[in-house]
Formats: C-alpha cells, sequence, structure tokens
C-alpha cells in the first residue's frame, strides 16, 4: 500500500478515537452499488478484500471510500432523445419545443442508465491518530474533499482541518531555488514551474535548476508554483503552492527493506503500510519544519 499522491489535514495530536466505535459508525454509509436508476452511489468499503472497513496496523488506520458511476455520455444521451424527437414528429407532425426537449432528454437518461456500464474508483485515506495526520491519497483537492465530506457524515465531530504553515509554500521553494538551497533533509531535483502575476507560467523538466536562466526569472518577479525534491534518499515527490504533494515515488532503498519479507499477500501488505506511513510521517515532519511550522498551535 504506496500512497501516490497527499492531501493534508491536521487531527488533534493523540486523537482520542476507537477502531471499533468509529467501523460502527463506517458501517452505517457503506458502499451499496448503484440500482438501476442511479447514476452514482458512494460508501465505505474494506481496504482489503474481506476485511474490515478500518485496516488498522500499529495504530496507523487506512480507510477506503468506494465510489461507482454509470458511464452514460451525454452525446449518447442527446442521440437518442433526438431520435425519439423525430420520430413524434414524424408521427404526430409536430415541432418538439425545448421544454419538451428537455424532458425527452431526462426520459432517455432514466431508460438508459439500466444498460450503461459501471465504474468503480476507490479512494484511500490514512489516519496516523498519534501524529495528528489525516492524508487522503488523491490527484485533485475534489477527490480529497469527497473522502472528508463521507468522514464527516460518519463522525459528526471529526476534528479534521486543512494544514496551515507559516510561509508560503511559493515564497519558501522559491527562495530555495533563488538560493540554490534546499532546506535540511531535502534535495532539489530537476523539475520545476514558475508563475509571473499576470499568469505567464515556465515550466522544466530534467533541467538543471542552477543556471542563471531561473534566477533571472525570479528576479523578475515569476514565483516558484511546482517543485521537485527528494527527502532523506528516500522519497521523491513535487510540492506545489496548495500544499499539496504530488507523484510521490518510494525509491529503491524502501522497497528494498520490503522485498522478501512477509509469508503471504496479507503480511506483505501490511508490511508496505507500515513502511509507508512510518516514512512519510517522517518527512511531514521534517517538511513542517522547512516551511516555518503551523501556522496556528496544535489542536
Amino acid at each position: 500500500m504506496w500512497f501516490k499522491n497527499l492531501q493534508l489535514y491536521r487531527l488533534p495530536k493523540n486523537w482520542a478515537a476507537e477502531a471499533a466505535p468509529l467501523e460502527e459508525r463506517l458501517a452505517r454509509l457503506t458502499l451499496q452499488g448503484c440500482s438501476a436508476t442511479d447514476p452514482r452511489s458512494i460508501g465505505w468499503v474494506s481496504p482489503r478484500d474481506g476485511g474490515s472497513l478500518i485496516h488498522s496496523v500499529n495504530q496507523q488506520w487506512l480507510l477506503a471510500l468506494g465510489v461507482e458511476e454509470k458511464l452514460l455520455p451525454a452525446s449518447i444521451v442527446k442521440r437518442f432523445a433526438s431520435d425519439r424527437a423525430k420520430e413524434i414528429e414524424e408521427t404526430e407532425g409536430r415541432r418538439i419545443g425545448r421544454r419538451e426537449m428537455r424532458e425527452l432528454v431526462e426520459a432517455m437518461t432514466l431508460e438508459l442508465l439500466p444498460r450503461a456500464f459501471i465504474r468503480r474508483r476507490s479512494t484511500y485515506g490514512w489516519i496516523d491518530r498519534s501524529n495528528g495526520w489525516l492524508v487522503v491519497d488523491a490527484a485533485s483537492p475534489a477527490k480529497a474533499e469527497e473522502f472528508l465530506e463521507q468522514l464527516r457524515k460518519s463522525i459528526d465531530t471529526l476534528p479534521a482541518k486543512v494544514l496551515k504553515v507559516t510561509l508560503s509554500p511559493s515564497a519558501a521553494m522559491t527562495a530555495w531555488v533563488a538560493d540554490g538551497e534546499a532546506p535540511a533533509g531535502f534535495t532539489l531535483d530537476q523539475d520545476l514551474e514558475l508563475r509571473s502575476t499576470e499568469k505567464a507560467t515556465v515550466r522544466y523538466a530534467n533541467h538543471s535548476l542552477e543556471g542563471e536562466e531561473i534566477r533571472q526569472h525570479i528576479a523578475a518577479g515569476k514565483i516558484v508554483t511546482r517543485l521537485a525534491m527528494t527527502w532523506n534518499d528516500r522519497i521523491s515527490f513535487i510540492l506545489n503552492d496548495l500544499l499539496q504533494i504530488k507523484r510521490l515515488a518510494f525509491l529503491d532503498i524502501l522497497k528494498e527493506q520490503a522485498e522478501g519479507q512477509g509469508e503471504n499477500e496479507d503480511e506483505r501488505f501490511d508490511i508496505d503500510f507500515t513502511l509507508m506511513s512510518g516514512e512519510v510521517a517522517q518527512l511531514l515532519d521534517d517538511l513542517l519544519a522547512a516551511l516555518g511550522g503551523e501556522a496556528t498551535a496544535a489542536m
């Protein structure tokens, strides 16, 4: 279980929650699957087939939100509705107005939904109570908020808040690149995005950041909005100006630690999750320090 993208939320450190009562609440909102006329269904699923809704290893919790969606393109609905409208015009000798056309589209949607293909996806979240983290493995904030919204429906008093830091990520990253010096424990890699106040954007990929050209962009007022970094030669990632961590990659030294361990798939899954959660917790601590710490006191 290796996360690829991190959307970060803060919980109170040593949050006084227990797995069993929380799982009972999650069980009230499990994924039921789409009925014949439902375009979408959402609910909790087990992170491991046949397992519990909260997969707990060494007090680290893994949750999974399942979403089923009917694949029914609007263009297909519109085509069927247009064909039905033509039939009515030919048989009844009258034109179809806009209101009736909208009604036809709605009717065709209900008629076609039972035949639509179903796509299923899962979004994973990791809760680290001792260190006060709720981390969602999602590439977009929308999917992370979808996870958080469902969790709030399950837990009325969920104390999760968006992480806020003292230093602006853009300001910090711009200073690191301008000085050619990464914060302690990190190195600067070769992917970079700069943006001006007019939204003009310059991107570098697999490009040395030591050239004078980049410093000239910064001197002209551009700020860094995406920066590739590596933490302790163990995890590489891209940090952006919204404090999102993208393209998380666990390097060979970590994967080698996991290889050959565990007698079966379940044990290997737990070992991977333990390594991932332990390393990412340390990465987040160091990243917080590099960004001046949290803007508000821990809850």
